[in-house]
């Protein structure tokens, strides 16, 4: 069973295209999910700005083809592969046992 403790969350509030959204989120992410709406106000105001479209519906949408575009182009990405890692890891380590022998 699956226990959740109320002082490992906290209740924020962000603002997404003028609009105020109560949230309850655990603790230690905070800072990204301010950083998130804080991305998505930059994106919809160079909408904005760029296309001179008002509605702001318009706008989300157009902010999410966006990120659910860059989010599909990354997924396939392996950004890090753990086991050539591992391995360049013991290659070096038996290339510094050697080198101190």
């Amino acid at each position: 069973m699956i226990r959740f403790r109320l002082k490992d969350y906290l209740k924020i509030k962000v603002s997404i295209a003028d609009r105020v959204y109560p949230l309850t989120i655990k603790r230690d992410e905070e800072e990204k999910i301010r950083l998130a709406a804080k991305k998505i106000d930059g994106i919809l105001k160079k909408y904005e700005e760029d296309y001179a479209v008002r509605d702001k519906q318009d706008l989300l949408a157009m902010c999410a083809l966006q990120l659910a575009s860059r989010l599909e182009k990354n997924k396939d990405r392996q950004l890090v592969d753990g086991n050539d890692i591992s391995r360049q890891l013991t290659s070096l380590e038996e290339m510094l046992t050697n080198a101190i022998k």
